[in-house]
């Protein structure tokens, strides 16, 4: 079950290990997907991210992807 299907949150760094990934290059990332509502952050640092960002956030590529608000 994921994060959304559940309404569940989990946090910063519990998300960061799971994508292999460092904090800061998550917040980066977070940040665009907020812009497009794939995902809602709290100031406690739990992160609920939507089924669309999970499958964005889970894509196997070593290319940048482009999340763009506009």
């Amino acid at each position: 079950m994921s994060d959304a299907d559940g309404g569940e949150t989990t946090t910063k760094t519990t998300l960061a290990a799971t994508l292999d990934t460092d904090e800061h290059t998550l917040d980066a990332h977070l940040a665009g997907l907020a812009a497009c509502d794939l995902v809602r952050t709290y100031p406690d640092g739990r992160v609920r991210v939507t089924i669309t960002g999970e499958e964005l956030l889970e894509l196997d590529t070593e290319e940048l992807v482009i999340v763009d608000p506009e």
